[in-house]
């Protein structure tokens, strides 16, 4: 006769979900989005090529890399004009967000220092929502002092555009967009500040330098 061990199972059961939660709980920390990883695939994938959970990964395009210039236009929450073409030889941080997502959260005063601190070099920061309704978005602005735009894609429109170009499955994504409108550097989930910052600089460091600050008029 094979006995059976009721408090080994027991044990083994409540390991088991052990793990599971703490799975979850990194994932909803990393990114609030997910989609199935097809094959094994990496964060160098491109478009159709299968796509990862954000994860913090970072890809970085190399300026002989990038594709065609992509434009973002739309209207804010509070239905003004944004226009990313509007920023041509400058840089442009976009930024997939909604109001309920944990990591959006976390990384708003890193978004909101960048916008800040930088605006002087050129550097220019838009958000994406297609999620929120506008006051949700709105409170949201309002809690973490967020001082650019966002635009309103409910319809998913804008979204399209940059997903034309790269992959933005997962909530939230940065995209750096170079002085030519081509896209730079993704980064999937929860933005570091000491990571935007790389980027930013080695983007400002291509031809053509940093921005250079509006001549002031003689007397």
């Amino acid at each position: 006769m094979t006995l059976s061990h009721p408090t080994r199972r027991s044990t083994t059961t409540r390991r088991t979900r052990g793990a599971v939660v703490a799975l979850a709980l990194a994932l909803g920390l990393t990114g609030c989005s997910t989609s199935t990883n097809q094959g094994g695939t990496t964060p160098e994938d491109v478009i159709d090529q299968g796509y990862i959970s954000g994860d913090g990964s970072v890809r970085i395009w190399t300026a002989a890399e990038r594709g065609e210039p992509v434009a973002l236009a739309g209207t804010d929450f509070s239905g003004k004009a944004v226009d990313t073409s509007d920023w041509l030889g400058e840089i442009v941080v976009v930024n997939t967000w909604y109001a309920a997502c944990p990591p959006c959260r976390a990384e708003a005063p890193v978004l909101r220092a960048l916008a800040v601190d930088r605006a002087d070099e050129g550097i220019h920061v838009v958000g994406l929502n297609k999620t929120d309704a506008a006051g949700a978005a709105q409170a949201f602005e309002r809690t973490y002092e967020v001082p650019y735009p966002s635009i309103n894609d409910s319809t998913g429109e804008v979204t399209a555009v940059l997903q034309g170009v790269v992959p933005v499955q997962a909530t939230p994504t940065t995209i750096v967009i170079d002085r030519e409108g081509r896209v730079a550097a993704r980064v999937l989930g929860l933005l570091s500040a000491a990571t935007i910052k790389t980027i930013i600089n080695d983007v400002l460091s291509e031809s053509g330098g940093a921005a250079s600050p509006t001549p002031q008029a003689s007397s």
